[in-house]
């Protein structure tokens, strides 16, 4: 691969994601809340790549802080060069030079913008934790985007520090062929990622093509929750042509999760992309961004997912908003109500409660 490459529809989509979702965290981050403000917040692109893609697309550092300079709240959002900090790393001189040249190009003298940005040649499993005590990150906020396409090497180590960052979250994403190629990487190297051979050794057994990226995620996603994420989400996003792309975040909040879905489901899905979540295994219609589309018909994925919620036991509606929120992939609480709604006019559940149907209802699988 060259030092620019073609944008890929899933990275396309992903980017979408992104922007969707750093329009919402920059400003719960950085805008004063009861009379409080952080003292400083850190953005940490560990696989920042050259900054621009074959067709001329902005690369992810190019729209982070292009989107930061220039949102909607910037103004409440009391940008300085001491309380936002932006690290990208680039392992490759030519794509970090190219990055360099990038973002001077378009936003001239990087220590002349109000807030900083560190462009580092250097390895994002090797260098990060570094480059984040240098930048005095630790003890504040900190989102660290490992986002390497190819091989998944950022330390769970590293991710357990940054876990223990109040409002700290983490994504990472395993690209379309890792879980194919997954036998070429160094066991060792596995084992710094998952936390010990014992955590990654029963999924690397899976042999059922279609199972190894439901049980890779799902065992990363647990190494996440090792390390001190209190929420973790995994998911493929699915565009309409191309490879799949698979993500999981991992966050200490609720809010940070709302953030998220709300993120997804902003997203234009003119393209047809989707979100799918590993619990499913049903057939859901690609770009079924929209609960009822107009059919009056709910999403077979969010049917699925009650419908195995509800296996384990009655409950709530609130009680399965929760678990829609904290487990599912994009699906939220605010979701649930009207879900079990239509499941009990097709006679799928029954309310066990008296009354009106309402958030405090029991429903039971009939």
């Amino acid at each position: 691969m060259g030092v620019l490459w073609d944008l890929e529809p899933a990275t396309a989509a992903k980017h979408r994601l992104y922007q969707r979702y750093l329009d919402a965290w920059w400003p719960i981050l950085l805008q004063a809340s009861n009379g409080y403000i952080r003292p400083r917040v850190t953005l940490l692109d560990a696989f920042a790549g050259p900054g621009r893609y074959k067709g001329g697309e902005d690369g992810s550092p190019v729209f982070i802080l292009r989107r930061l300079l220039h949102h909607s709240a910037v103004d409440r959002m009391g940008l300085s060069r001491e309380r936002v900090r932006l690290i990208f790393i680039e392992k490759d001189r030519a794509r970090y030079e190219h990055l360099l040249t990038e973002l001077t190009g378009q936003f001239g003298p990087l220590d002349d913008l109000p807030v900083r940005v560190e462009v580092h040649r250097g390895e994002a499993g090797r260098d990060s934790e570094m480059l984040l005590t240098r930048s005095k990150a630790w003890g504040h906020p900190i989102l660290g985007i490992f986002d390497s396409w190819g091989s998944v090497q950022t330390p769970l180590d590293l991710m357990t520090r940054i876990a223990r960052n109040k409002s700290s979250e983490v994504i990472t994403t395993f690209g379309p062929n890792w879980f194919n190629r997954r036998e070429e990487l160094n066991a060792d190297i596995l084992d710094m990622v998952f936390g010990g051979r014992a955590h990654w050794t029963p999924a690397d057994d899976e042999q059922r093509p279609d199972e190894r990226w439901r049980v890779w995620t799902r065992t990363y996603r647990e190494a996440l929750h090792r390390a001190g994420f209190g929420y973790q989400l995994q998911f493929k996003l699915v565009p309409r042509t191309g490879q799949d792309l698979y993500l999981v975040f991992g966050t200490g909040s609720p809010k940070g999760l709302e953030a998220m879905k709300d993120a997804m489901w902003k997203v234009d899905d003119s393209d047809g992309m989707s979100f799918r979540d590993p619990r499913t295994r049903g057939a859901v219609p690609l770009g079924q961004l929209d609960l009822f589309q107009g059919t009056g018909c709910t999403d077979p994925e969010l049917v699925e997912l009650i419908t195995q919620r509800l296996t384990l036991g009655q409950a709530s509606v609130e009680e399965i908003g929760r678990w829609l929120l904290t487990e599912t992939s994009r699906w939220k609480a605010s979701h649930a109500l009207g879900a079990v709604k239509e499941m009990r006019q097709e006679g799928a559940l029954v309310v066990l409660s008296a009354g009106k149907l309402t958030s405090k209802s029991l429903v039971s699988l009939r």
